[in-house]
């Protein structure tokens, strides 16, 4: 796992700086027992979007995430919406367990032009078996936000995610889950 682990985040901050990034977001986030920051990059272009993020669960789980989603604007409901499908390569440890994923999924974030500054953002990935590795059979992200934009670069929100693997020996185990406070800063 250590070296997978390794190989994976130099995969990464490699799809990362082969980007020339015309915009980025830092994303920091706390709960009661995790803490996580995720970096977004959107190369000139802007028509889709590479991440690398890392989640520290109290009592030493560690998940270092690299993503790579095709990214648009759309509507849903008449809301202004940016909506990102792509995927997600996930490995962690916790305890004695070791795992990676390759995950397909995406996200929205719904803008309430009611209320400016207001948003809602849904993000979820999922693995089967056939794409979790080591000792995952499945995979699964789910994360929700409300935000607020308080300042023309800068959102606070209040979200809840619920990271989950489905174990060969242990049946399943959960990663994360909770409340979160956080910002996303753009710049």
């Amino acid at each position: 796992m250590r070296f997978l682990g390794l190989n994976a985040a130099i995969g990464a901050a490699a799809l990362l700086g082969a980007n020339i990034a015309t915009a980025s977001e830092l994303d920091f986030n706390i709960g009661d027992e995790s803490v996580n920051v995720q970096v977004n990059m959107l190369p000139q272009s802007r028509d889709f979007e590479t991440g690398l993020g890392y989640l520290y669960h109290k009592g030493g789980g560690h998940l270092l995430n690299g993503d790579l989603h095709a990214r648009g604007q759309t509507a849903i409901g008449n809301l202004p919406t940016t909506v990102g499908i792509g995927a997600q390569l996930d490995v962690f440890t916790e305890g004695d367990v070791d795992g990676s994923a390759i995950a397909l999924g995406g996200y929205a974030h719904i803008k309430i032009p009611a209320v400016p500054g207001l948003g809602l953002k849904v993000a979820g990935h999922f693995a089967p078996s056939i794409t979790s590795f080591q000792d995952a059979e499945q995979f699964s992200r789910f994360d929700v936000k409300t935000t607020y934009r308080v300042i023309p670069n800068a959102d606070i929100y209040l979200g809840y995610h619920v990271i989950k693997a489905d174990i060969e020996r242990n049946n399943d185990i959960t990663l994360d889950e909770g409340l979160n406070v956080g910002f996303a800063l753009q710049f």
